[in-house]
């Protein structure tokens, strides 16, 4: 969410911002917004002025209850009455005006970082970098299922009928592999000097609403019934709201947390023959890394965050690349975001995996995330997240990529430990 007084002091600067989004319905929100504020601080201008008399008059009162002057006391405590009444009036047209200019602002779009390229969808995303060779074999892959299937490690059949669609059971060596793939992501932020945390997977609306825009909220989030409680579609949001309504010393910062949880999303929309299976999913585990830090380091900052991810696809044999989100991609909060895709060998393309995202002070302001600066005054924190790895989609990179002409997977050497010493899967069809 944007500062009222940027907003105020530059309105065209907003309206281009919005321009650069391919948002021009949001455009007439900004004179709208700036119409309201001026209506409230006039009202609020009002409700300061009336104050102050009431209490000149009241004050009066008691002077003229000592001298016995009961009429001119009577006619002061009417007059203070009928201020009363006036002021209530006009502190409640301030609370209903507050109300509407936060819920427009919250749908105003964040100001996007200059070096983040124009373009109204995904694919006017930009290579950046790729990482690996991204190799075809001369043998046919099957579809990720198929090859679990092989190893009886998939169960979608019994998922439909427990669950329904956007469900699996996994199995066996690739249930196990599933979780290695967990613990060694989590062994591998704890070793770059990030703390492990395992966050509540349930959170408050107030939280929800200040990690995410609407949008997101409707598309991604299952709501408990009867209670004030989302599951969290990731643990980003959960480790952000970690720190709601405080403020944090300057010298503690930056706070760097790697966090395990279970993620549920709606994931609405029509789905394509490439995301059947485990690819697009209702339930899936992740291991993400989060940073609060202050703004003039979220820069370095983001770009250790996405080269984290590289370099643990790269520890396990993955190639990938990196691509540059562009404005009509990023979802409001954002400022920038880096997308991590790693190498189909049997669909010969990358496909996503992770993704990096600075949100400037965005969820701080929402959240009421504060630093107490070494000179004693307070400023926002900037916020940022990135996905370590989300196995069900890292499953299908590990697979393919490691897999042999005879239908048996190699595991990489970072995963051995976490596997009994396997160095090879052999499928049982």
């Amino acid at each position: 969410m944007l500062d009222l007084k940027f907003l105020r002091e530059n309105p065209e600067v907003v309206k281009q911002n919005i321009r650069n989004k391919f948002q021009d319905a949001k455009l007439p929100l900004v004179d709208e917004v700036i119409a309201l504020d001026e209506e409230k601080r006039r009202a609020k201008g009002e409700a300061d002025a009336l104050r102050a008399n009431r209490n000149k008059v009241s004050k009066q009162i008691g002077a003229y209850m000592a001298q016995g002057k009961k009429e001119e006391a009577e006619a002061a405590k009417r007059e203070v009455t009928k201020h009363s009444e006036a002021l209530a009036a006009l502190e409640a047209k301030e609370t209903e005006l507050d109300e509407k200019i936060t819920k427009i602002m919250m749908t105003i779009p964040n100001i996007i970082d200059p070096s983040v390229p124009i373009g109204r969808d995904d694919s006017e995303n930009v290579e950046v970098q790729r990482f690996g060779e991204a190799a075809v074999p001369d043998f046919e892959i099957p579809y990720h299922t198929d090859i679990m299937e092989r190893f009886d490690g998939i169960d979608l059949d019994s998922a439909r009928r427990v669950a329904g669609n956007g469900f699996y059971y996994l199995m066996g060596d690739i249930a196990r592999l599933h979780s290695a793939v967990i613990s060694y992501a989590r062994d591998f932020m704890i070793d770059r000097g990030f703390t492990y945390c395992i966050p509540p997977f349930m959170i408050r609306s107030s939280v929800v609403t200040g990690v995410m825009s609407f949008a997101e909220m409707d598309a991604m989030m299952y709501k408990i019934e009867g209670e004030d409680l989302y599951l969290i579609g990731t643990s980003e949001h959960s480790m952000i709201g970690k720190f709601i309504d405080q403020i944090l010393d300057e010298k503690d910062l930056p706070y760097t947390l790697t966090s395990y949880s279970p993620c549920f999303r709606k994931e609405k929309g029509a789905h394509g023959i490439e995301e059947r299976g485990v690819y697009r999913i209702h339930q899936f585990e992740k291991q993400e890394m989060i940073v609060v830090c202050r703004p003039e380091e979220s820069k370095m900052w983001f770009d250790k965050l996405w080269q984290n991810t590289v370099d643990l696809f790269r520890s396990m044999d993955v190639p990938v690349r990196t691509l540059e989100c562009c404005s009509g991609d990023l979802a409001d909060l954002k400022v920038k975001s880096v997308d991590v895709e790693a190498w189909s060998p049997r669909q010969k393309k990358y496909f996503e995996v992770g993704s990096c995202s600075n949100l400037g002070d965005a969820q701080a302001r929402r959240l009421k995330i504060r630093i107490n600066g070494a000179d004693g005054k307070k400023y926002l924190a900037h916020t940022l997240n990135n996905t370590v790895v989300a196995p069900p989609r890292m499953l299908i990179a590990l697979l393919e990529n490691n897999l042999n002409a005879d239908g048996s997977v190699n595991v990489p050497a970072v995963l051995r430990p976490y596997m009994g010493g396997k160095e090879k899967l052999i499928p049982k069809h």
